[in-house]
């Protein structure tokens, strides 16, 4: 198992990934914002959906959740703690993992990475940074999205059920 400090680390670099990429897009933070937004965020082989109680991710064929509101700095960034499922499709096999989630918002555009400690192969696994935006349906090719937040928690071995665009 890793020790606090090479995790620590590990997210410091991944964080330092993260808002580089965010700084090369330019600007900062929707002003007025200081939460993540609710709704649906898309992008090529990612996606986001953010609720009341819950935000669902995906980042290729894998999927996490953390918890809302999510404060933002005056920068647009935050870092929140987790759980991750890596082993998610075809056939998801857990165990969930504690993970973080590094991200900056730019006006509608929201660069995310993980950090996943992964306590099956006793190592770190980095994801990202992808870019999704807010409003755009996310495109993961073969692998499903869940609609509604918690939905694969509740029985992973069902698929969502149909595309419909998460709402709240």
């Amino acid at each position: 198992m890793y020790t606090r400090a090479v995790i620590g680390g590990a997210l410091t670099l991944l964080t330092g990934a993260v808002f580089v990429v965010a700084a090369c897009n330019g600007g900062r933070a929707t002003a007025g914002t200081d939460t993540l937004a609710r709704g649906t965020w898309g992008g090529e082989n990612a996606g986001a959906i953010v609720g009341d109680t819950i935000a669902h991710v995906h980042i290729g064929c894998t999927f996490g959740d953390f918890r809302p509101p999510v404060a933002l700095d005056q920068e647009g960034r935050f870092n929140v703690e987790g759980s991750y499922m890596l082993r998610a499709f075809p056939v998801a096999v857990g165990p969930s993992l504690p993970a973080v989630f590094t991200g900056i918002v730019n006006g509608d555009r929201l660069t995310i990475s993980v950090a996943v400690n992964d306590t099956v192969e006793k190592k770190l696994v980095s994801l990202g940074p992808v870019t999704v935006v807010l409003g755009r349906e996310p495109r993961l090719g073969p692998c499903p999205i869940c609609r509604r937040p918690g939905e694969m928690r509740r029985g992973l071995e069902r698929r969502p059920s149909g595309f419909r665009r998460f709402e709240g």
